[in-house]
C-alpha cells in the first residue's frame, strides 16, 4: 500500500535553485502548488515551468514573487500578470516540442508536481485528463510529487505512472477544474456554420478550446464518418460520438480511436473520458507531430487569432508586447493539415473584438508575435464569410480579407489597401 504524507511535508522536497514542472489544465495540482508557494522566503530562486494552468493560484504576494520565477510555456489567464512581470517570462515554443525541452538539456527538470488517480491493483496511477508534456516530465524529473485524487479520471493511452516514480504522494479529494464553452452567441454560430461547410465527410478534425470550436462541432450533425486527432477537445464532441457521427473509421493512423493530448471542459466531459477505451491520451510530441498528423486524410485544423494583417500574418499569442497566451499547437496542426491529402488549415475568428476593434488590420500591433506565417495560412473565416489565401499574392489577399471584415471597418481597410498597393 502507498504511504501518503501531507502537502506541507511533500513540498519540502523542493530545494532552492530547483526547476519545477507543474501539471496543468484540469489537472492543475492546486493543493500542492499553493503549499509550495507558502515556502516563499524559506527557499529561493525556484523556477516554475508550466503549460496552461487552471484555478486560483495564490501568487500575488511580494515574498512569492521574490522566491519563485514563473517560466511559462503557454500563458493562461490565472498567471498572465505574473508571466508579464519582472518575475516571470514566456518561452515561445511549439507544443509538439515542449517534451524535447525536458530531454535535450534545454530545460532539465529537478521536480515534477503532478495530479493523478489512485493506483490500481498493479500500482499504476493515471495522469488523467492531461498527458501532454506531463508524460515526459515524470520520466525526466529527478523527483516527482503526486497529488492523488479519487475523483481523477483513469484514461487510456500514455497515462500510466507507477507509484515507484513518486518520492511523495499526497491524498487530496477535489473536483477537477472545469470550463464551460457550451453557451453560444449569434456570431460564434455563424462562424461555426461557415467552417462546417468546409468540412467533408470522412474528415479528421482538430479543434481547440473555446466557443467557436464548439459552435463548429454543433453544426456537424449531418456529417458522416468523422475522426478526431487533436491536441485537446472539450464537451462539443460528446454528442457527435453518441450519434455515430465521429467514428474514427476513415483514419489511417490510430483508426477507431479519438486521439488527444489533453481535455478541458465540464464534469460531463470528464465522466465521458473516464475508462473510455475509444479515447487515446498520448504524449503531445506524438499527437502534434506534423509527420503523424499528415498521415490521416482530410485533416481539418481549426484555430483562431487575436489579429490578422492584410497579408495574412496571424498573431495568436500576444497583444502587442503583452503576452496573452502562447504558440501552443496552432502551427503543428496548420502545417499538418496543409500537408494532409485533402486537408484544410482554417483560421476562424470574429471580425471584431468585444470592444468593436477590427481583428483584420493593415498591420499587426508593434511587438505582436507572428504565430502562423502568411506562407502557412490558407482559409480564413469570420461571420461574414470564407476566403482562401493559398496561392494568392499580397494584393489579392488584402482584397479577400477586406471582404470578410466587419462592414464598419471596410472603408478604413480599403484606404490602407490603396496606400499599400496603389
Amino acid at each position: 500500500m502507498p504511504i501518503y504524507t501531507s502537502a506541507e511535508e511533500a513540498v519540502k522536497l523542493v530545494k532552492s535553485g530547483d526547476r519545477v514542472f507543474l501539471h496543468g489544465s484540469a489537472t492543475t495540482p492546486l493543493h500542492l502548488i499553493n503549499a509550495l508557494l507558502k515556502r516563499a522566503g524559506e527557499i529561493n530562486n525556484v523556477e516554475l515551468v508550466s503549460i496552461s494552468t487552471f484555478g486560483d493560484i495564490d501568487w500575488k504576494h511580494p515574498e512569492i514573487m521574490n522566491s519563485f520565477y514563473l517560466n511559462s510555456l503557454f500563458v493562461s489567464q490565472n498567471i498572465r500578470e505574473w508571466a508579464n512581470s519582472s518575475h516571470g517570462g514566456y518561452v515561445p515554443i511549439f507544443l509538439s516540442e515542449i517534451p524535447q525541452l525536458f530531454t535535450n538539456g534545454s530545460l532539465p527538470l529537478d521536480v515534477a508536481i503532478v495530479h493523478v488517480s489512485p493506483p490500481d491493483k498493479h500500482g499504476y496511477c493515471s495522469l488523467g485528463t492531461s498527458i501532454d508534456a506531463a508524460w515526459t516530465a515524470v520520466r525526466q524529473a529527478k523527483t516527482v510529487i503526486a497529488q492523488v485524487n479519487p475523483k481523477m479520471c483513469r484514461t487510456h493511452g500514455d497515462s500510466s505512472v507507477h507509484i515507484s516514480k513518486f518520492k511523495a504522494m499526497v491524498w487530496h479529494e477535489t473536483d477537477l477544474l472545469s470550463v464551460d464553452y457550451n453557451s453560444q452567441d449569434d456570431i460564434s454560430m455563424k462562424i461555426g456554420k461557415n467552417v462546417a461547410e468546409l468540412i467533408e465527410n470522412g474528415s479528421t478534425l482538430q479543434a481547440g478550446i473555446g466557443t467557436i470550436p464548439n459552435a463548429v462541432l454543433s453544426n456537424l450533425t449531418n456529417h458522416k464518418d468523422l475522426g478526431v486527432h487533436t491536441e485537446m477537445f472539450s464537451d462539443g464532441i460528446i454528442p457527435l460520438v453518441q450519434k455515430g457521427i465521429i467514428t474514427n473509421e476513415k483514419k489511417k493512423i490510430h483508426a477507431g480511436k479519438t486521439v488527444t493530448a489533453f481535455v478541458a471542459g465540464t464534469q460531463k466531459l470528464y465522466d465521458f473520458v473516464d475508462d473510455n477505451p475509444t479515447i487515446a491520451f498520448m504524449n503531445v510530441s506524438h499527437v502534434n507531430d506534423t509527420s503523424v498528423i499528415r498521415k490521416n486524410p482530410k485533416v481539418v485544423a481549426i484555430n483562431s487569432a487575436l489579429e490578422i494583417d492584410l497579408t495574412g500574418q496571424i498573431c495568436a499569442d500576444s497583444i502587442g508586447t503583452f503576452q496573452y497566451s502562447g504558440i501552443g499547437g496552432q502551427m503543428d496542426f496548420m502545417r499538418g493539415a496543409s500537408l494532409s491529402e485533402g486537408g484544410k488549415a482554417i483560421i476562424a475568428m470574429p471580425s471584431i473584438t468585444g470592444k468593436g476593434v477590427s481583428k483584420i488590420t493593415p498591420f499587426l500591433k508593434q511587438g505582436a508575435g507572428v504565430v502562423t506565417t502568411r506562407g502557412h495560412v490558407h482559409y480564413v473565416v469570420t461571420e461574414y464569410g470564407v476566403v482562401n489565401l493559398y496561392g494568392k499574392n499580397m494584393e489579392q489577399r488584402s482584397k479577400l480579407l477586406i471582404s470578410i471584415a466587419h462592414p464598419e471597418h471596410r472603408e478604413t481597410l480599403e484606404r490602407a489597401h490603396f496606400e499599400r498597393f496603389k
